[in-house]
């Protein structure tokens, strides 16, 4: 592939995880550690629901959401009827097929990727606000979190030139 180069490369990624399932997650987790393996300075914030993937007793227990999910396929690529996934036992069910399939892949577990990530020079912090709507502590959260913070702490690290912010 022919990547053309830029006349102004990217030289931060300032990431919003918001969401917790595993597919959500693991697309910010994908996206922060390919910025730092190719040099680029990696800053995620975990928000809301995000929070579970930096969460000590939730982190390594993710789920993905089967109902109301249009791209969620079957086996084969067929669609997925929605109302199964409200049956007992099938998030349970397909999670750990997404999390075997990721294992086939080398696809470390979450604590392992914030290792590699933060390795990297990469750097992780966690929403006031949603800290304090579910009531956690600093001593809740994996030691990868550097601080607990303000959106507008947040914003104020994704200055300078070359800059994106992406809401995942």
């Amino acid at each position: 592939m022919n990547i053309k180069q830029d006349e102004h490369p990217l030289k931060k990624v300032c990431i919003i995880c918001a969401k917790g399932a595993i597919e959500d997650v693991y697309a910010t987790l994908v996206m922060a550690n390919g910025a730092v393996m190719e040099g680029i300075e990696a800053k995620v914030f975990f928000t809301f629901f995000g929070m579970d993937a930096i969460t000590k007793k939730q982190m390594n227990k993710l789920h993905t959401s089967t109902v109301g999910n249009p791209a969620m396929r079957m086996p084969g690529g067929l669609p997925f009827p929605s109302l199964l996934g409200a049956l007992p036992g099938v998030e349970a069910g397909v999670s750990a097929m997404m999390m075997k399939q990721m294992d086939a892949l080398d696809m470390p577990p979450v604590d392992e990727f914030l290792d590699m990530i933060t390795a990297g020079g990469g750097e992780i912090y966690a929403c006031k606000l949603a800290a304090d709507m579910f009531k956690l502590e600093k001593e809740d959260l994996t030691d990868h979190v550097i601080d607990i913070i303000t959106i507008g702490e947040f914003y104020a690290l994704a200055g300078g030139q070359n800059t994106q912010i992406i809401f995942t």
